[in-house]
């Protein structure tokens, strides 16, 4: 099974919010989007709109610990590692993507072609992917 069967059980909405923004504006995205991770984009002027992390209730968490009373005030960019994005491609197989998420300890991966947002995969969309697609056992 490859991603882009999972992308097409799950439809075209993806959650975003600009690096810029802070945790509390981000927080509000992730409660009325009902999801638990937003892929997070550099929009400017020279490099238009890319692709730089995700932003997941783990980091509103650690904002928290980290910031106290002030975490809602702190910008998304720097509670994520913008130095190497985790991604994958709608052609990978689910395999390979349960391997980036176990090797790189993440729940959620952008699904990227040609280094457009075509879609985000999570750590859910994989189990119900293996239950759905498991051979019955007589």
């Amino acid at each position: 099974m490859k991603v882009e069967d999972i992308l097409r059980g799950k439809g075209t909405k993806i959650a975003t919010v600009r690096m810029n923004e802070t945790v509390e504006t981000a927080s509000k995205l992730l409660r009325s989007e009902n999801t638990s991770a937003l892929v997070v984009k550099d929009v400017c002027r020279t490099e238009g709109n890319v692709v730089v992390g995700m932003f997941s209730e783990r980091d509103v968490v650690r904002a928290v610990a980290e910031h106290g009373a002030k975490a809602s005030a702190v910008k998304i960019s720097s509670l994520i590692s913008v130095q190497r994005l985790i991604s994958c491609s709608q052609s990978d197989s689910i395999e390979h993507v349960s391997q980036l998420m176990r090797d790189n300890h993440i729940r959620h991966l952008p699904v990227l072609e040609d280094g457009r947002l075509v879609g985000v995969i999570s750590i859910r969309d994989l189990v119900v992917a293996h239950e759905t697609h498991e051979p019955a056992h007589a």
